[in-house]
């Protein structure tokens, strides 16, 4: 756990020397990241928008800056803390809902060489602004640190969405905004309240009050004739707190935090490109499978010697896992396939015998029959052929797409879940209309 989030004090050079290799690492990551050429291009294309957002990343580390995001619900004054910080009106603020209305940002000149930015975003749960909500969503998940800005007691919307931003593992500083309108016994209850709420999503330490625009203070001045005379004064904003808070995590832990954030969106976008890639191979995985279920179907369908059949189908599945190995990147040899076409084929024996002995049984017909009827008759083993290969070939998917593991469960739990996520009645009926579509049947 970082110190800053468990409120331990850190020395400045220790933490200048741990976040200086934090970021190393990070760019690191970036870089191997954007020149992997093991991506496909189609799938570097469908997530250009990310790879985009890396090569920004990346500028980022390398110039030193750290992004501050302001979050929370509409009218909590966001707009008024971001201005209260950057000491000028900067961002526009009102009473209406909704005045922030795209991401806005501003350098923070007080911290050191001004490398802090601080993003406002348009508030959460509008009216019909969901875009605008998913858009704050998305700019904080990415941010350095995020300032979660409360007005009150937390709403069951603001516990969603501060959980939702804990998971990203982004820090967290809750800001009670607002305090001027509260007495100190009620605001010693709010926190209390808060730190309740909040719970584990939240370090106590980072829970803080401020009162960025405070309401204006009505006053009475006599002048020198003694007239009594009513005017409003403007009142300075309270920030001390946030302001000593934010200075303490930035000088401890900015850099890590610039480190850990980059590299948390580089792990996020590895796992979107790892799962485009493997859609991508189970689509083309799909057509393979399907290509061989045909092969094996129609050259069962037509074979009249029974046990011709049998070896006929154990090649057909050995050269169709050796195809699947090679396209996910971890070719097998024909010995290596045929070893694992035998322990599928051993586990489909224990948990679908009867299919198997409708196989062998049709397979025995073939011997009393001729002409069409064979046909006919070998058309139905041909099908339970084409599902038991389709069996083997999503079975063999699932072995190499876990790095030729089956995992905890075995290979029996793999084949077994297979066989329950099948509709087998209609994958037999789509063999039976592939087989005779090959053959030219009608």
């Amino acid at each position: 756990m970082p110190a800053w989030l468990s409120g331990e004090p850190t020395p400045t050079t220790d933490a200048d020397a741990r976040g200086d290799a934090h970021l190393t690492l990070a760019r690191e990551s970036l870089r191997e990241l954007l020149s992997d050429e093991r991506v496909p291009q189609e799938v570097r294309s469908a997530l250009a928008d990310d790879y985009q957002q890396v090569e920004v990343m990346l500028d980022k580390l390398e110039h030193g800056h750290v992004h501050i995001a302001v979050f929370g619900r509409v009218s909590v004054g966001k707009s008024a803390l971001v201005n209260a910080l950057l000491g000028e009106q900067r961002f526009a603020t009102s009473p209406l809902h909704g005045e922030t209305r795209t991401i806005q940002r501003g350098q923070w000149h007080e911290f050191r060489d001004g490398n802090v930015f601080l993003i406002d975003t348009p508030g959460i749960n509008e009216v019909a602004g969901e875009a605008r909500e998913q858009l704050a969503r998305d700019v904080a998940s990415r941010a350095d640190l995020v300032l979660f800005v409360v007005d009150g007691d937390l709403t069951q919307a603001e516990i969603d969405a501060l959980r939702a931003l804990a998971e990203t593992r982004r820090p967290l500083i809750l800001v009670l905004n607002k305090v001027d309108r509260y007495t100190p016994s009620e605001q010693a209850q709010l926190l209390d309240v808060l730190r309740a709420h909040a719970g584990t999503l939240v370090h106590r330490d980072n829970l803080v009050t401020t009162a960025a625009q405070p309401a204006p203070q009505w006053v009475i001045r006599v002048d020198a004739d003694g007239n009594e005379h009513e005017e409003q004064r403007t009142r300075p904003a309270q920030i001390d707190a946030l302001k000593a808070r934010l200075w303490q995590v930035l000088e401890q832990e900015g850099k890590t935090l610039s480190a850990l954030n980059a590299s948390l969106f580089a792990g996020q976008l590895s796992d979107q490109v790892a799962a485009r890639v493997l859609a991508a191979r189970r689509t083309f995985g799909e057509r393979v499978i399907r290509t061989w279920c045909v092969a094996k179907g129609v050259a069962v369908a037509l074979n009249p010697v029974p046990v011709a059949d049998l070896a006929a189908a154990a090649v057909v599945d050995v050269s169709m896992v050796v195809h699947l190995s090679r396209m996910y990147g971890l070719p097998l040899t024909r010995s290596e396939a045929g070893g694992l076409v035998k322990t599928i084929g051993a586990q489909m024996l224990l948990l679908m015998g009867t299919v198997w002995a409708v196989h062998l049984a049709a397979s025995a017909l073939k011997l009393g029959t001729g002409g069409l009827s064979a046909v006919v008759t070998g058309g139905a083993q041909g099908a339970v052929a084409y599902y038991s290969t389709y069996v083997v070939g999503r079975a063999a998917e699932r072995y190499l797409a876990n790095g030729k593991s089956w995992g905890d469960g075995g290979p029996k739990l793999a084949v077994q879940e297979i066989l329950d996520s099948l509709d087998r009645d209609s994958i037999l009926d789509q063999a039976k209309a592939d087989i005779r579509a090959r053959l030219g049947m009608t």
